[in-house]
């Protein structure tokens, strides 16, 4: 993939805006469609909004685009994830080519200056690109001089499948309420169920394991814990900062979220996993303006033209940049999608043989985070939090 720098400067990106969001309800969020287009406009600009963009990235406008290429072309080789960028402009607008060939974009298409049919098909594009999990997209192409968007697709199947049941929730936040329960257990996922001492305090994490390369992370902190706090711990999990401790090592009735620890009969030695969660589906829309220090926006979206390595022909600013992201979790699999665009504008018979071994059981039964990692790297392609399961 690309270097491990540009997995850390994303995943960077993407723990500093979960950090920021509001957690009332459930959320989601995938900075890997936001990185690519920062790292395209940084490319193009000149000035204090070169500056604060290449800041947002945590590299130089320089190295940027190179390590997008990489980036998305090693998304695109993951199995069940998909990556595009396109590209679209008025006829005022003449691209510099020397932006354009370091775009990388797999469309170029033009703005007719009809909003109805520009709508038309920038839906059709974020539509197709993203098997129909997203089915509009999230700017609106009125007055627009030129649209830059990614779509980001990721699906995997489960290794092993959960099953489904009924979920009675007698504490906490869903107290009181019965959901559609996902039961999934066996020696494999003992060894993917870990705990750790974060910056927030304890956390469990349960590896859900893909049939490809993508894992979904489930982290589940204490009960006073806040959301942002939580989804911070994942990252800090992934990149090191937070040291997991496996349950193997840990004794019989240690207290750690959602985790009971017992010794049990058994027909094997081994130890024994169970993950008990929800169904879950979340979408949200992001407006990236909104916390345009965030993301090196500020003087982009400021008066004045900031973009002559993209066009000379027109003073370009940014006048809208938005993300909509889904992502639901099954029986059967996990699979999320993001489309984030920028307008710029002007200005399991005989008896078995029993065993002692350790079981440890987690039981997802309030709001908790999710990371779908790219296991080879680390790479978050995505990343939310549940408020309420699927149905709720």
């Amino acid at each position: 993939m690309a270097g491990a720098g540009a997995v850390e400067r994303v995943n960077a990106l993407g723990a500093c805006w979960g950090r920021e969001l509001d957690f009332a309800t459930g959320q989601v969020w995938a900075a890997p469609g936001v990185w690519p287009l920062l790292a395209v406009l940084a490319a193009g600009a000149d000035g204090p909004a070169r500056a604060e963009l290449a800041g947002a990235l945590g590299v130089s406008a320089e190295q940027a685009p190179r390590l997008v290429r990489e980036l998305l072309s090693r998304v695109r080789e993951v199995p069940g994830c998909t990556a595009a960028l396109g590209l679209w402009t008025a006829d005022e607008v003449v691209v510099e080519p020397g932006w354009l060939d370091r775009l990388d974009a797999s469309l170029w298409g033009r703005l007719t200056g009809d909003a109805a049919k520009d709508r038309a098909a920038l839906d059709s594009w974020a539509r197709e690109r993203t098997g129909g999990l997203i089915e509009r997209m999230p700017v609106e192409p009125s007055g627009a001089l030129l649209v830059l968007a990614s779509a980001l697709t990721v699906r995997t199947a489960w290794a092993e499948p959960f099953r489904p049941g009924r979920f009675p929730v007698s504490e906490g936040p869903w107290a009181g309420r019965e959901f559609a329960k996902l039961t999934v257990s066996g020696p494999e996922l003992f060894d993917r169920i870990a705990v750790a001492g974060t910056s927030t305090g304890p956390v469990t994490e349960v590896r859900v394991a893909g049939d490809g390369e993508v894992d979904v992370h489930l982290v589940l902190g204490a009960e006073a814990a806040g959301p942002g706090t939580v989804v911070a711990a994942g990252f800090e999990l992934l990149s090191g900062a937070a040291r997991r401790t496996p349950v193997e090592g840990l004794p019989d009735g240690e207290a750690w979220p959602g985790l009971a620890l017992e010794s049990v009969d058994a027909p094997s030695p081994q130890g024994l996993g169970m993950l008990e969660t929800v169904a879950f589906r979340v979408r949200a829309e992001h407006d990236l303006l909104a916390r345009a220090g965030l993301f090196g926006l500020g003087a982009a979206a400021g008066p004045g033209s900031h973009f002559p390595g993209i066009s000379r022909s027109a003073p370009l600013a940014v006048a809208q940049a938005r993300q909509v992201a889904v992502a639901e979790f099954s029986a059967k699999g996990f699979e999320a999608g993001a489309v984030t665009a920028v307008v710029m504008t002007r200005g399991a018979v005989a008896a078995p043989r029993r065993f002692r071994a350790r079981r440890a059981t987690a039981r997802f039964d309030r709001p908790f985070a999710f990371l779908a990692v790219h296991r080879p790297t680390g790479l978050v392609l995505v990343a939310g939090w549940v408020a309420e399961p699927a149905g709720a």
